[in-house]
């Protein structure tokens, strides 16, 4: 098995359970926009007597947030996918992709890179003045890895900033904040490039290692003369009240 074979093989084999990125340690780097996303849900926690956490994944940055808060109150998230669901690390996980909630029924609801955001029910199940936070993919996220992959592809027509605004005023949010930034991101193999793309699956849909063997072959000669391969993310934070 050659050096190509031998990294393919090996990000094959790694489980795509949660969100946990351990495993790229030393293989690539992401920048983190400097907003700091689980601080944020950490401090608004510390007003919240009912939180969602919504599309939690594993539960990760939301176990986090409880913690560093030291949160005591009704601590909710969902979460569609069922082999994450029964090891989520949060209190209460109902397993659903819509939100089932009664009106008003969180002070504080949260989403870190949603795959959908359902702005009209995310709004009615807020009380009065209630808080969404929520951290988005952005217009064009990893643009360069997508391409690499899929060849030339039409300029984003979705997820920009204003966009994202406008979907909020038009469920009755008002917007308190929006920030926009674009982060560096360094593969130093392709096993890395390989694994990310079957872990975050909205960068090349339907991609497996089979499918896109060619396309990941000119990407690990690209970095073994370059030593890397470098995308780009864009990330958005919003905050809306009720």
């Amino acid at each position: 098995m050659n050096d190509f074979d031998a990294l393919l093989a090996e990000a094959a084999a790694v489980p795509l359970d949660g969100w946990d990125f351990a495993w790229f340690e030393g293989r690539a780097t992401e920048q983190r926009p400097s907003w700091g996303y689980a601080g944020l849900v950490a401090e608004r926690l510390t007003h919240a007597a009912r939180a969602l956490d919504v599309q939690t994944g594993g539960g990760e940055v939301y176990a986090y947030a409880i913690n560093k808060a030291h949160a005591t109150g009704t601590l909710v998230a969902t979460e569609a996918w069922m082999p994450v669901t029964a090891r989520t690390r949060v209190p209460h996980v109902v397993a659903t992709d819509g939100l089932p909630f009664r009106d008003g029924a969180f002070d504080l609801v949260v989403s870190r890179h949603p795959v959908n955001t359902r702005w009209a029910e995310t709004a009615r199940i807020l009380s009065p003045r209630g808080v969404f936070l929520s951290q988005q993919i952005g217009a064009g996220s990893n643009r360069e890895l997508s391409e690499a992959m899929l060849g030339p592809l039409p300029p984003p027509d979705r997820q920009h900033p204003e966009q994202i605004r406008a979907a909020a005023e038009a469920a009755g949010l008002e917007v308190v904040r929006l920030e926009a930034e674009r982060l560096r991101l360094e593969f130093y193999d392709v096993a890395a490039v390989a694994h990310f793309l079957r872990k975050v699956v909205w960068t090349v849909p339907g991609f497996t290692i089979g499918k896109y063997r060619d396309r990941l072959r000119a990407v690990h000669e690209q970095i073994t003369v370059k030593g890397m391969f470098v995308s780009h993310a864009t990330r958005v934070l919003i905050e809306a009240r009720a």
